[in-house]
């Protein structure tokens, strides 16, 4: 016997020899008749073959033999009951083993098989070997599946078929050989064993529960089969899958020692739908933040709606998602949704759309885009009822009724049905995009996302999309970004690695080729660090685009230590329903220091730093732009620094805080600079010396202030006479205020050095 399962137990029933009282003529349950002085049974004392043995004639259609003793049963338990039988006259009957299953209560469990496999007894005098195995798991080899509801049984035989023959049969015996269906039981336990069926119809969740309770530490193991479970389940103990489960969707299996997609594909017998099941899990989860792919790759053919999944909006608690590969595969469901719609816009409202002509086909989240619409505006939520649109940014020149475009990009992980996701972290992740789909859409709100170690491969339109500020204190660091448009000429792509709309990302250590632009920020407060930005040089003399695109005027933002390749950095206030300058801050609070600026094959007026104003009377307070390198290559350019003029410029005049200073440049015409320090020689005795700032303030702007003059030797007369005089300055001075006049009380000549600035730095 198995004493881990049977210490304590009588299974045996007693032998015949003890009393032919203790043997029923029916279900062995008290008041049965019994077999004592019944005129078709007596007790054998010597037979050649059995020795003491019962001798029975079949008088009925069902002639049955029950001990009345209860042999009791519990679950993992496993019993043989075996019987030897001859028959000696008459009919040949047929022989199974019998039972009855009752409950704890007394009552019948009808749920159990009650009868063992027919043996037909085919002469007189042969020795026929009669047995069953009655156990609580449909196993294979077990004949009598009791499941978990019996608690003892009364056992024995069946004599079926023609009546009046005469039997011999040996003293029943039962035995526990519950071993050989579990091969080490102090590892693991079987759901069998506790009532599963694993039929794919049957509710095994009870079985599965009970199992796991059993477990206490070992394996639950789930046995070959499938096995419907339709309510959520939650394992304690580690868990083997050999057979596969169903659940509703919105049902959820909790692994909690084995929390991995190699479980839960196992559990589901596929990797996307146990992806599916697993991150539905992981925010449920409270002694779990990690879900680990395992290296794995899971093939998808649809986007995943991350809240519908999880069937929350809002989410705020640490969650990571981490090591694995997830592979879009071409599909429909991965098509552009678009819609073009009349609509109105009120710069009064400036994240508002009303009067729309087909609202209710527009989606949440489709990118805007017309006449006087800006980069990266989405629809971050609508009104059917008010039919309006709410949008993730303002409109600089949209005003009136107008025709715009909606476009919704499929996702391969869309979280943008969350109201509030905050704390998610992916590390580690290969999205795999194929040119099939984008990769991640952000919720509405949230903060401090974490993207880290991860690897973009051709996303089809996008990498990381925010429809509202679900972006706030984004982190994207140490990935890899690689386009679906690299044969394409810069002017003809299309794909944007990211947009922001929320403040404080932190964008670090990331390597990026060839797409439109790397990052559209609307936010302040940024940080761009060790970043690599490709745009791409195989074109001569061709066209760059911008690499970040900063789009709130007061940014607050900091560049350094990134290598920025055949891109520039590009301030514009194209989200500003309200683009000309009035009363409010204007382009500046950014800092760009310790980076290599590259381009090659460039256009001579392509700059690396451009503003591009969107209305007039905007001008520059607090730039500072030091310590970097700047190197063209194949072909030189104008300079580093452009204003792009397109809708309006800079209001020169107006200049602020602006340093551009210790900076580096190879193949650059005009080196820009402020302070700027000019030497000027005056040949010729003049009271009036105009000092030419040459174009090399920065963005060619003025000469506001005049912060030093120093004279190198004699400040003379035109005889020669030496003068210790000192003159004042007129600043802004010439038809572009690019000269400073230096005035002097008479007529003198010599050499300056004169340190000039484009700015009024107080």
């Amino acid at each position: 016997m198995n004493k881990a399962i049977t210490q304590g137990l009588v299974l045996m029933p007693p032998p015949f020899s003890a009393g032919l009282n203790l043997w029923s003529r029916a279900d062995g349950r008290p008041g049965d008749g019994s077999y004592a002085a019944q005129p078709n049974a007596a007790y054998v004392p010597s037979d050649q073959d059995f020795g003491g043995c019962l001798e029975l004639q079949k008088t009925t259609a069902i002639q049955k033999l029950r001990c009345f003793q209860q042999i009791p049963i519990q679950p993992g338990l496993y019993l043989r009951v075996t019987v030897k039988v001859k028959a000696i006259s008459g009919a040949l009957p047929t022989v199974r083993i019998g039972a009855w299953a009752g409950s704890g209560s007394g009552s019948n469990v009808t749920s159990a098989d009650q009868q063992g496999p027919d043996v037909a007894l085919t002469n007189y005098g042969t020795v026929v070997t009669i047995s069953a195995i009655v156990g609580s798991g449909n196993r294979p080899g077990v004949d009598m599946v009791w499941g978990t509801a019996p608690a003892y049984g009364h056992f024995g035989l069946d004599l079926t078929g023609p009546t009046g023959g005469v039997v011999r049969v040996e003293d029943i015996t039962i035995e526990d050989i519950t071993s050989v269906f579990h091969a080490d039981m102090f590892d693991w336990v079987d759901v069998r064993d506790y009532g599963a069926i694993g039929d794919g119809v049957t509710d095994d969740r009870a079985a599965f529960d009970a199992a796991d309770t059993a477990a206490a530490g070992k394996t639950v193991v789930v046995s070959p089969g499938t096995y419907f479970i339709g309510s959520h389940l939650t394992f304690e103990n580690p868990v083997r899958f050999e057979g596969t489960i169903s659940m509703p969707g919105a049902q959820r299996l909790a692994c909690t020692r084995n929390f991995n997609l190699d479980t839960y594909a196992a559990a589901f017998g596929s990797e996307l739908l146990g992806f599916k099941k697993a991150l539905q899990a992981l925010f449920y989860f409270t002694d779990h933040v990690t879900l680990d792919l395992n290296g794995r790759r899971v093939e998808m053919t649809e986007p995943i709606n991350v809240a519908a999944l999880s069937g929350l909006t809002s989410f705020a608690i640490r969650r990571t998602l981490e090591n694995g590969q997830l592979l879009a595969s071409p599909g429909p469901a991965w098509n552009t949704q678009s819609v073009t719609a009349v609509a109105t816009y009120a710069a009064a409202n400036p994240q508002t759309l009303t009067g729309i002509s087909n609202i209710a086909a527009i989606p949440v989240g489709a990118r805007v885009s017309g006449t006087g619409v800006g980069r990266e505006v989405y629809v971050r939520a609508k009104d059917i009822a008010s039919n309006s649109l709410t949008l993730s940014q303002g409109l600089w020149a949209a005003a009136g009724t107008r025709t715009f475009t909606f476009q919704r990009y499929a996702y391969m992980l869309d979280f943008s049905g969350f109201t509030e996701l905050s704390r998610f972290e992916l590390r580690g992740i290969e999205f795999a995009c194929g040119g099939v789909a984008s990769a991640i859409n952000l919720g509405v709100t949230g903060s401090v996302i974490t993207i880290a170690d991860c690897t973009f491969n051709k996303p089809k339109d996008r990498g990381i999309t925010s429809i509202g500020e679900g972006c706030q204190d984004l982190h994207i660091d140490r990935c890899q970004f690689f386009s679906n448009e690299q044969g394409l000429p810069v002017q003809n792509r299309s794909t944007i690695v990211f947009n922001s709309n929320a403040n404080d990302i932190k964008i670090r250590d990331n390597r990026v080729s060839r797409f439109a632009h790397f990052g559209v920020v609307a936010g302040s407060g940024g940080i761009f660090v060790g970043n690599h930005f490709f745009g791409g040089d195989d074109e001569a003399v061709g066209l760059r685009r911008a690499g970040v695109v900063l789009t709130l005027t007061n940014n607050k933002t900091f560049f350094t230590g990134n290598y920025i390749d055949n891109h520039f950095i590009e301030l514009s206030n194209e989200h500003d329903a309200e683009p000309q300058y009035a009363n409010e801050f204007s382009f500046g609070a950014l800092t760009i220091t310790g980076n290599i600026f590259i381009s090659s094959h460039a256009q001579p007026g392509f700059g690396w730093i451009v503003v591009t104003p969107r209305g007039p009377g905007h001008f520059l307070y607090g730039l500072s732009v030091t310590g970097n390198v700047f190197h063209a290559r194949a072909g030189n350019i104008d300079r580093a620094e452009v204003v792009d003029t397109s809708y309006a410029t800079l209001a020169f005049n107006a200049f602020r805080n602006v340093t551009f200073e210790s900076n580096t440049f190879t193949g650059v015409v005009q080196r820009a600079s402020s302070p700027l320090l000019v030497e000027h020689t005056q040949n010729t005795a003049a009271d009036t010396w105009a000092v030419d700032s040459s174009n090399l303030l920065p963005f060619g702007g003025r000469a506001r202030n005049v912060t030093a003059i120093v004279a190198e030797g004699a400040i003379t007369t035109a005889v020669g006479a030496v003068q210790s005089v000192m003159p004042y300055a007129q600043v802004e001075q010439g038809a572009g205020g690019q000269l400073a006049n230096l005035k002097w009380p008479l007529a003198v000549k010599g050499r300056v050095q004169v340190t000039l600035r484009v700015d009024n730095p107080a």
